[in-house]
């Protein structure tokens, strides 16, 4: 999955607050987080 050009990866939010979490403790309780994928910088949307 590791390509150059990959314009999102993946990370960790809490659910509760919103917050961005480490991706293994997302991973650890998925119960009270979610993993989604974010834009990396300068690819996101700019409307």
């Amino acid at each position: 999955m590791s390509k150059k050009n990959n314009k999102t990866h993946k990370a960790g939010r809490s659910a509760k607050t919103g917050r961005f979490v480490k991706l293994g403790y997302a991973e650890k309780y998925p119960h009270t987080t979610v993993i989604e994928r974010v834009p990396n910088p300068g690819h996101g949307d700019t409307k």
